[in-house]
């Protein structure tokens, strides 16, 4: 979603449960009571959004969060994007964000939104222009081609531009798409990008991430 729009957290929605605060109430942001409301509409009783669904004092609760986001979006019925409107190719903006490379692959059917909350399409209707923006192949976002089998580099390669606000997240956000686990541990600064190599070498023979 747009930067412009606050981000609420899990602190805050257990004090807007606490104090009374319900959903139609402006307190709440456009965010989560447009994603509930679209939800809702769909036919679905529940809604994760990961900025607010994680309590992030918890960093067990925290770790088993990130570690598990990319086992989770296939499973949404379906995953929805709150993208605004699909910039030109290269452009920055959200498509530029850190998280967004697994949010973009992981789902088999991924629902991209308008700024004024409009359906756009979806992933498979966007794909060549998804591509051109993300850079990642064509045959991942529609899944004619397993991300695994993509070289490391290659793979690499789609995050190398990518936006971060907390360092340890460059190798956070990249686990599901080298399909490692690892603990994440804020504070450590690059020394978890070094980990997350490690790692991935352990499950591969395939050296490029050197290259």
């Amino acid at each position: 979603m747009s930067g412009r729009m606050p981000r609420q957290s899990f602190g805050d929605i257990q004090s807007f449960i606490s104090c009374g605060v319900t959903l139609p109430d402006p307190l709440v942001s456009v965010k989560i009571r447009e994603t509930c409301r679209i939800a809702h509409a769909h036919g679905h009783n529940w809604v994760w959004i990961n900025t607010c669904c994680i309590d992030k004092s918890s960093s067990a609760e925290l770790s088993e969060a990130i570690n598990s986001m990319f086992e989770w979006y296939p499973k949404a019925e379906p995953p929805i994007s709150t993208q605004p409107t699909l910039p030109s190719a290269g452009a920055s903006g959200s498509f530029a964000g850190g998280w967004t490379l697994q949010e973009l692959i992981a789902p088999r059917y991924l629902i991209f939104l308008a700024s004024n909350w409009a359906l756009l399409g979806t992933k498979s209707a966007f794909a060549d222009l998804v591509e051109e923006i993300s850079g990642v192949d064509i045959e991942v976002l529609t899944f004619t081609r397993d991300v695994t089998k993509v070289s490391v580099a290659r793979r690499m390669s789609w995050a190398a531009k990518r936006q971060i606000t907390r360092l340890e997240d460059d190798a956070h956000s990249l686990m599901g798409t080298f399909d490692v686990h690892m603990s994440t541990i804020y504070g450590e600064g690059r020394a978890a990008f070094r980990r997350l190599q490690e790692e991935i070498l352990k499950h591969t023979n395939d050296h490029t991430q050197f290259a």
